[in-house]
């Protein structure tokens, strides 16, 4: 099937997933800091991590299942675009806080996720 379809398949999966997952965070727990998007990119790292290291790992990943969840649904379901726009909202809404502690915790946790998925997969 050809590559840029699988992506937006994938793509289109992980955009519908970030969504529910972002409302139903917020709706769990509204508060100034957007745990929903920080949830997503922190769960999506690591997501990505393992798959990265099932594919670095074994053959049972092919160049088709790698665009369609790495690239695609991955690529879809984390938000650094959101991220992007929620931290500035922050520092707008008088809340820097929040704002620095976002960035510092998405950047530092979101690649500590990715390592850790990675060395789940290695570790098998």
């Amino acid at each position: 099937m050809n590559n840029y379809l699988l992506i937006a398949i994938g793509g289109a999966l992980g955009s519908v997933s970030r969504y529910g997952c972002q409302r139903w965070l917020y709706a769990l727990y509204p508060h100034p800091f957007p745990f929903g998007t920080f949830t997503v990119n922190i769960s999506g790292c690591l997501l990505i991590g393992l798959l990265f290291g099932l594919a670095e790992k074994t053959t049972a990943m092919s160049p088709e299942w790698r665009s369609l969840l790495m690239v695609g649904f991955c690529g879809g379901f984390t938000t650094f675009s959101s991220f992007s726009l929620e931290t500035l909202s922050l520092f707008k809404v008088g809340q820097p806080i929040f704002a620095l502690l976002y960035i510092f915790l998405s950047v530092i946790i979101g690649l500590l996720a990715v390592l850790f998925g990675e060395f789940l997969i290695r570790s098998l």
